[in-house]
């Protein structure tokens, strides 16, 4: 009975999602709802974390068909914390909701889109099926298309039809890489997949090798990895802060964990090429990154510039598939997340107060707001990796992994990149912050009660490197099922 936990980080969204939708203009409790309901998540996933850390690999077969006939759902160490970390962003963009996105939105459904679209964040991550990882997939993007197009601005749905239109070829491009795994293999379930593709011995290595490229393509497309990211610095531009603090979390580290998952368990021994193909696209996106981060003035573009940076560097580590390596990505992707998620939410309450998104328009806001200069201080210095903040130990294991495995330009490269996030950021530090003061400053907005999420968060990734030692305990459990498929195999189907 106690397994059946995993399936609250998906059914806990749902029904309050479900719930909210009959309150479409009753604000006051619409926010309440969904604060209740993703604070009763935190609850949920953390339970889920610490149950994993003592029983080990928590599986649920829906409706009682055993595995590999039913529908799997499958908490792992990995996914658990990808989770918790996700309802933790979830609660905090909510808070921050209430002050910044607006009645008008609010009454459009806001909060039942942004819980729906959790639904598909956590049945991503928890799911033990490829097809129902398609599913999730689904309901994540159709609820990211109402977050994207909600308030109607012509950059907005400029933005959304052209995420709409990629994501539908993503989508189809899934379906057929589904197929044509179903043909070679007979099965969905990703530990029975994973088992058969062992049994094949060489055999139909050809065909498995372009599902793993069309597998890339498609996860590649969710996750911004060259050359597929070209949609994401325009729309990401669009949405209103909450929501892309939601998107620059969440959604590209979903296309990142399907990688993991799905070549961890597939593609690793009987495909060559596709590895070092992954770490070579890896390299390239966290160059292009680099070039648009240094390239602009624009607070949003910077940061949305610099997620380039991270799924590069993150998917590189992945590519050499050791246990250093994939220790360093796992650790790396959590941090990146919630730093990500602090940017934005900064970002949001510069614009709040400068009404520009432009460094070159406003200077000298430390003197009206310092708590706000040191909290966006504090966070440049978290993303670039300067010891002992987040950042740094999970660059640590990845540049030293990388020079273990003999990848001596992908490991100065990310050393380089640390060079470029920081002189990306702070210049907006510099230009923003200090100096005399000059634009209009807008100090009536209810600034300590969204610099609240924004503590939260900053505070839990400081946390999280100051005791990264009684986390690594939880990492090291993360990273045995991707380096030993073995693990997970054994955990979900059980003879």
């Amino acid at each position: 009975m106690m397994n059946n936990i995993v399936l609250a980080p998906i059914l806990i969204p749902f029904l309050f999602a479900i719930f909210l939708m009959l309150l479409p203009k009753k604000i006051i409790l619409q926010r309440i709802v969904a604060l209740t309901g993703s604070l009763i998540l935190i609850v949920a996933a953390g339970f889920l974390v610490f149950h994993v850390r003592t029983n080990g690999i928590t599986t649920v077969n829906v409706s009682n068909w055993k595995a590999p006939f039913g529908i799997t759902i499958v908490g792992d160490m990995f996914a658990s914390l990808l989770v918790l970390t996700t309802s933790i962003i979830l609660a905090c963009v909510i808070v921050y909701s209430f002050y910044s996105i607006g009645k008008a939105r609010e009454k459009f459904l806001y909060y039942p889109a942004v819980l729906f679209m959790i639904v598909g964040v956590n049945g991503s991550f928890l799911t033990g099926d490829i097809f129902n990882l398609f599913v999730f997939f689904e309901v994540m993007l159709m609820a990211s298309y109402v977050l994207l197009v909600i308030g109607g601005t012509k950059i907005q749905l400029k933005a959304t039809i052209k995420y709409l239109l990629i994501n539908v070829v993503g989508s189809g491009f899934f379906v057929v890489a589904i197929g044509m795994l179903y043909s070679m293999i007979g099965t969905l379930n990703m530990a029975d997949i994973s088992q058969k593709i062992d049994a094949l011995h060489g055999q139909n290595t050809g065909m498995l090798s372009v599902v793993a490229v069309l597998f890339l393509f498609v996860f590649g497309l969710k996750a911004g990895l060259f050359p597929l990211y070209f949609w994401l610095p325009g729309s990401y531009f669009a949405p209103p802060i909450p929501v892309l603090a939601l998107f620059g979390g969440l959604l590209t580290k979903v296309g990142v964990y399907a990688i993991v998952r799905t070549f961890s368990l597939f593609f690793t021994k009987e495909t060559t090429f596709v590895m070092p193909l992954l770490g070579i696209l890896a390299l390239i996106t966290i160059v292009l990154g680099v070039i648009g981060a240094i390239s602009y003035y624009d607070l949003k573009t910077i940061v949305i510039y610099n997620i380039l940076i991270a799924i590069g560097v993150i998917l590189f580590s992945i590519s050499i598939m050791s246990r250093e390596s994939v220790m360093g990505a796992v650790y790396y992707l959590i941090h990146d997340m919630l730093i990500k998620a602090v940017l934005f939410l900064i970002v949001g309450i510069i614009m709040a107060i400068t009404g520009t998104s432009s460094v070159k328009k406003f200077s000298g806001l430390m003197t009206e707001k310092p708590g706000l200069g040191w909290a966006f201080f504090i966070a440049i210095i978290a993303l670039t990796g300067i010891p002992p903040l987040s950042g740094f130990f999970g660059k640590l294991l990845i540049v030293e992994s990388a020079f273990s495995a003999h990848e001596i330009v992908g490991g100065i490269l990310i050393l380089l990149s640390s060079l470029f996030v920081l002189m990306s950021l702070i210049k907006v530090f510099t230009r923003g912050f200090w100096g005399e003061k000059s634009g209009t400053f807008t100090l009536t907005i209810p600034y300590r009660k969204m610099m609240l999420p924004v503590i939260i968060l900053l505070s839990l990734s400081v946390l999280y490197g100051l005791f990264s030692n009684a986390v690594f305990p939880f990492i090291e459990d993360a990273v045995n099922p991707i380096v030993d498929p073995k693990v997970y195999i054994d955990a979900v189907i059980k003879e």
